[in-house]
């Protein structure tokens, strides 16, 4: 069962939600706030698996807090549930699962919620936790599944170069080709945890194996050139971890 928490500055609105997340019999609401700072304070110790997540709070952004978790260790997935439609794209540039308007559809939750239970099987299935891989060594195969037209194309990691996100879609950049999906980025990133594919931006994951030099660029920060060409780059919240991944 997912468990989900909730974040609106409206009570009716909450009630509403948590009231046709009960009814899928699939998901516990395990909290709810009208915050950020309530919301930070609560996800860390009760570690939903979703933030159902308002834009326009009274005093706070529900952007700035999607943009905040991002950061999180145990990062839950974000379903932006709100009433403006113009921020869709600035959502899934901060990696949003989906995009649901208000009034709620409850049909329209239950497709979210089924999207959420998919993502949330593959990881348990195939990507364990950072706290289960010290007990557990699955194997891990080499192919990652690409939904392209209606079709799953079955693809090398180790061909894979970057993957990156860009106007509601995700680009994946092979040896061979590009394949652009709906897919989230962070869907990826789940599935691909334990491989050479590592985050080094909010819009990127890189091959480590692809990289080929490494450039000093504005603020401390890098850009990556790629065998392909690419250039790709590196934030700072993401630079101690590349050093610990290649040693420089």
């Amino acid at each position: 069962m997912l468990k989900a928490y909730i974040v609106d500055d409206e009570p009716l609105a909450r009630d509403e939600l948590t009231y046709i997340l009960r009814r899928l019999k699939q998901v516990e609401v395990v909290g709810e706030a009208d915050s950020i700072e309530r919301t930070l304070e609560e996800i860390r110790t009760l570690r939903p698996d979703v933030v159902f997540l308002d834009i326009q709070l009274a005093e706070d952004s529900g952007l700035d807090l999607a943009r905040r978790l991002l950061e999180y260790e145990h990062r839950p997935a974000v379903v932006f549930a709100t009433a403006y439609d113009e921020y869709a794209l600035k959502a899934f540039e901060l990696e949003a699962i989906d995009y649901v308007l208000k009034p709620f559809d409850e049909e329209r939750i239950r497709q979210t919620v089924d999207k959420l239970t998919r993502l949330k099987l593959g990881r348990q299935i195939g990507q364990p936790d950072r706290s289960e891989r010290k007990t557990a060594s699955p194997e891990k195969t080499d192919k990652l599944a690409i939904l392209e037209d209606e079709r799953f194309i079955l693809v090398s990691i180790g061909k894979i170069v970057s993957i990156h996100s860009t106007e509601g879609k995700t680009i994946i950049a092979t040896d061979d080709r590009q394949y652009t999906v709906t897919e989230p980025l962070v869907s990826f990133e789940q599935k691909l945890q334990g491989t050479s594919i590592v985050r080094v931006h909010r819009a990127f994951l890189v091959n480590l194996d692809a990289i080929v030099e490494i450039q000093p660029w504005f603020h401390s920060t890098y850009n990556l050139v790629m065998k392909d060409g690419s250039k790709v780059p590196v934030s700072r919240t993401h630079i101690k971890e590349l050093k610990q991944f290649i040693g420089f």
